[in-house]
């Protein structure tokens, strides 16, 4: 890593889950074992192939926000909020004494406000024009949750939106990793949020086939790694970290779960939903998250794998994983969180990075759970079934976007000096 750069610490984070909406909470869920995924309540599904979903529960939007403001806001925005002003919370960040010209916010976001839209096609279709909701477009689109992160905190610096489908929150951490390492910023909210759990973004993802096929034990539908594995399970969530440079982080004495030191980015240029046989993308991604980061693969401890429990992915990640970790491969332990989360979409990379921080804090590798029959083509050390009590100093997370995107982030123990 180049001398001349800031060094990133994440000194705050904040989780709306499936398997919690608390620090607390979520890390008990996965090194427990617990799944978050069930069959779907908000929506009638008994003409769906799919039923079963990661959705949040017992998120109730006043409790972080004003009754009208909330009203005003889709869904994923909401969760980005709620998670934003847990994250500041437990960074103890004083907003009054930063310098709000040098603290921005870089946020993730897959679909966007697909709630809105479906509920106010129907207004229109139903009512007319004339009773569409002037805060239609507002809450549609996606840049919202940063906005609305910038405009609560009052964050003057850079405010973006970062959308390569599943790949978006690491995008975005890495986005906001270089922000901090340039000199650009103090500090940044950064992170994913999504909210896609609709009828007709169900009915699209049914649609493509690419959705878990379990009928009957609902917290056992994703099986990442498995022979059985029948698809992803979509879910909702938002994951927001507090990165600061490590001298802003050292002048206030702030607590440090970890540093984030690489971060790479690639295309498959292959399909729109399948990625490369091979898995050349995803390898040269994490080759070049390692190599930002100074690190060769040896020294990785931990990978959170993309992990989705879709056939394609699973197989393609292991083979990534075999050709730039060589014989290493065999002996870095792998777990997919999603098996209990479910598949966060937009959000997922933030709520992954949020488990590799806790990782390495805690020395505890979350397992992949219902894992228990052996695919040929994914034959690592996926940490089954059962937490792993393990120092980890490197930890890197994988997520893989429809579109061929293709994002790794590094994050290692900060040893102070």
């Amino acid at each position: 890593m180049d001398d001349l750069q800031h060094r990133a610490v994440i000194t705050g984070m904040g989780v709306i889950s499936p398997v919690g909406n608390s620090l607390e909470d979520f890390w008990k869920s996965l090194i427990n074992g617990e799944s978050g995924i069930d069959f779907l309540t908000r929506f009638d599904v008994s003409d769906m192939p799919t039923k079963v979903a990661g959705e949040v529960k017992n998120f109730e939007p006043t409790e972080w926000l004003d009754k009208k403001e909330s009203r005003h806001m889709d869904r994923f925005a909401q969760f980005a909020v709620a998670a934003g002003k847990m994250a500041i919370k437990d960074s103890e960040l004083d907003l009054e004494s930063i310098n709000k010209e040098r603290a921005g916010a870089v946020i993730g976001c897959g679909i966007g406000g697909v709630t809105t839209f479906e509920e106010q096609k129907e207004v229109l279709m139903k009512k007319g024009p004339g009773r569409v909701s002037p805060f239609f477009v507002p809450m549609l689109i996606s840049n919202m949750a940063a906005g609305h992160l910038s405009i609560e905190f009052g964050l003057r610096g850079p405010s973006m939106t970062i959308v390569t489908a599943c790949a978006s929150a690491t995008n975005a951490i890495g986005e906001a990793l270089r922000l901090v390492q340039t000199g650009e910023v103090d500090l940044v909210l950064a992170g994913g949020t999504e909210s896609p759990l609709t009828p007709l973004a169900f009915a699209g993802f049914c649609s493509m086939k690419a959705m878990s096929a379990e009928k009957e034990n609902a917290k056992e539908a994703c099986r990442p790694f498995d022979v059985r594995r029948t698809g992803f399970v979509m879910g909702e969530g938002a994951g927001i970290l507090v990165i600061e440079s490590l001298e802003h982080a050292q002048a206030r004495k702030a607590k440090i779960y970890a540093e984030l030191v690489g971060y790479g980015s690639t295309s498959d240029a292959y399909h729109i939903t399948t990625p490369v046989p091979g898995g050349a993308g995803a390898a040269q991604a994490m080759n070049k998250a390692l190599e930002s980061a100074g690190l060769q693969p040896q020294d990785v401890d931990y990978i959170n794998a993309h992990g989705t429990g879709t056939g394609a992915n699973d197989s393609t990640e292991t083979a990534a994983v075999k050709a730039l970790f060589g014989e290493y491969a065999k002996k870095v332990p792998i777990s997919s969180t999603k098996s209990m989360t479910g598949h966060l979409m937009g959000a997922a990379g933030a709520v992954e990075a949020i488990a590799c921080a806790l990782t390495i804090q805690n020395g505890v590798i979350p397992p992949t759970i219902n894992y228990g029959e052996l695919d040929p083509d994914c034959d690592l050390d996926y940490v089954p079934n059962q937490a792993r009590r393990q120092n980890v100093d490197v930890a890197i997370s994988n997520t893989f976007g429809f579109g061929g995107h293709n994002a790794t982030i590094v994050l290692k123990k900060y040893l102070e000096e």
